[in-house]
């Protein structure tokens, strides 16, 4: 069973940290997936079976949050170019929906698979964490 409190954290981890890292140091940006993926599974009381489905998930919410706020960004600037040039502005609009629902669907393709990465190892993490507890 999916334990979707873990899901919506890590998903809000993974858009956060993606962001973060896209606009600060951009060859970086892939290890927003990876943590959140880690987090949800770490966190969450679900099965290791599951944990490659909620890192999964984490990577597809996360990929369309940034998708949606990628989306907006662009839509107020495109807004901004049609008050100045009206032509120019229906052009400009056309080529943000476009460009928008193409890196949605790749920031959901790749936060899908490394979110997919970072639930086996939050998986494995939580798992050998336990053995040392218990062993000790």
């Amino acid at each position: 069973m999916v334990d979707w409190k873990a899901v919506g954290v890590g998903s809000i981890i993974n858009a956060v940290l993606t962001l973060v890292l896209l606009i600060s140091a951009f060859p970086l940006f892939f290890v927003g997936p990876l943590v959140g993926g880690m987090v949800a599974t770490y966190i969450g009381r679900g099965e290791k079976e599951d944990a490659p489905v909620e890192g999964a998930l984490t990577g597809i919410i996360g990929g369309i949050i940034i998708g949606v706020l990628f989306i907006a960004g662009f839509g107020a600037l495109s807004a901004i170019i049609g008050l100045v040039f009206a032509k120019v502005g229906l052009v400009s609009g056309a080529i943000t929906v476009i460009a928008g629902v193409f890196f949605t669907v790749l920031a959901i393709f790749i936060g899908g698979v490394l979110g997919l990465v970072g639930g086996f190892v939050g998986a494995e993490i939580r798992e050998n964490g336990r053995k040392e507890v218990i062993e000790n």
